[in-house]
């Protein structure tokens, strides 16, 4: 009996690459015209947001509830916390050597760029501090969150209910998995129905990110962005794919040819909260990932897993350095990986300028009034880190998954 083989024609990952190329002569050719296109791209967001969170705090309360009262379940958590930890520590030193190294703001005219230089950015230094940050986690009133989308607090709500349901005795605790399963597999069925508009949603949002935002400006950067997008294939396909190969039963070349959808849809959307479905449904069925797993691990890693934007905060910190003619040292280095790396825990997962890179730059003492030089093109930078961010969540549930199955 033969197999039926599936058509190209009805992958929608190849539907999404034709919508990206499309949006991508739109935005060239029409130029700001292209913001006829972002109602629709916004429609698309919504949908997946509306989605969002219901589905994370679901998803938590089942994988923790699951997970809860096995042995392995303290070990699995620290494994993911500290998987998240290192790779974006190791992510922003990658960062500080590669901006050494090529040094992307030599060159750079002072004169030319002056004109656009501000201080609005200024009054976004503060960083929080370690007990400040610990308090904003505890939501007064669960519900409010909720509402209001804070999704850390949401994470730190569901992690406790769904380790207050893992205690419970059988017959309760199974029935109470079995619904939040099953709400689980109905949002599922819900965002897999939005995703058939994905291909529009995706040319509507690459258009108008092109259109408006184009590359004259990258022009003047372009040594900055060039060094960015280098760092960021060296830690996507050269970290997470060692370290994949280390350490878990998938095959690095299994595992990129899978992903690739995600990255899509990071890449037109510029969200890791918008892109958690599509994750999960990724390394659900397409890499043989408990639904234990990923439950727990990927709405985790949208919220404190900024590995693209750690890259980021380290190459921009040597790019202004570079610029105002500052040497860095030790003191500076290590001020920006701390900033980095403990800054990233909380950081929003959607698209917009992040401010934490003012908060990187400060602790450096490197001037910040160029800011608006990078941020009147930070939509084309965020859509390439969150692709990195996201790569970096699936691999954490590939091999905390593997972590799983052996301990």
């Amino acid at each position: 009996m033969k197999k039926n083989k599936k058509s190209i024609f009805n992958n929608l990952g190849f539907w999404i690459i034709v919508s990206m190329i499309l949006g991508i002569l739109a935005g060239n050719l029409m130029g700001e015209k292209t913001s006829m296109f972002a109602p629709i791209g916004d429609i698309f967001i919504h949908l997946i947001k509306m989605v969002v969170v219901p589905l994370v705090a679901v998803s938590i309360i089942s994988g923790t509830a699951s997970m809860g009262n096995s042995k392995s379940a303290g070990k699995i958590g620290l494994a993911t916390f500290g998987y998240y930890m290192c790779s974006t520590a190791i992510a922003v030193t990658l960062g500080l050597i590669m901006g050494e190294l090529l040094n992307p703001g030599i060159g750079i005219s002072l004169d030319k760029i002056q004109s656009m230089f501000s201080n609005e950015y200024a009054d976004k230094a503060s960083l929080q501090g370690f007990w400040e940050t610990i308090k904003s986690f505890i939501p007064l009133n669960p519900f409010e969150a909720l509402v209001s989308g804070n999704i850390m607090q949401i994470l730190f709500f569901s992690i406790f209910l769904g380790l207050g349901i893992s205690s419970l005795e059988s017959k309760k605790k199974n029935l109470l998995i079995n619904v939040f399963d099953a709400l689980s597999d109905a949002l599922v069925f819900v965002i897999t129905k939005i995703m058939y508009t994905a291909p529009l949603g995706v040319f509507a949002l690459m258009a108008y990110s092109i259109g408006t935002f184009g590359f004259d400006m990258l022009t003047l950067i372009v040594k900055l962005f060039l060094t960015c997008v280098f760092a960021w294939i060296i830690h996507t396909f050269g970290i997470y794919g060692l370290i994949i190969k280390l350490f878990s039963k998938v095959s690095p070349r299994k595992f990129f040819s899978k992903i690739y959808k995600s990255q899509l849809v990071a890449l037109s959307t510029a969200s890791s909260m918008a892109t958690i479905p599509v994750n999960k449904e990724v390394c659900e069925q397409e890499l043989g990932i408990s639904k234990e797993t990923t439950s727990f691990v990927l709405p985790l890693g949208a919220t404190i897993n900024m590995d693209g934007n750690a890259i980021y905060y380290a190459i921009v910190a040597c790019f202004f350095a570079q610029m105002f003619g500052i040497e860095l040292g030790i003191p500076q280095y290590l001020a920006i990986i701390f900033t980095a790396t403990i800054g990233s825990i909380g950081q929003a997962g959607v698209p917009g300028p992040s401010f934490l890179v003012v908060a990187v730059l400060v602790a450096a003492n490197i001037p910040i009034e160029g800011l608006p030089i990078i941020f009147g093109v930070d939509r084309i930078f965020d859509m390439l880190r969150t692709s990195v961010n996201i790569t970096g969540d699936a691999s954490c549930a590939v091999i905390v998954d593997n972590l799983r199955n052996t301990i």
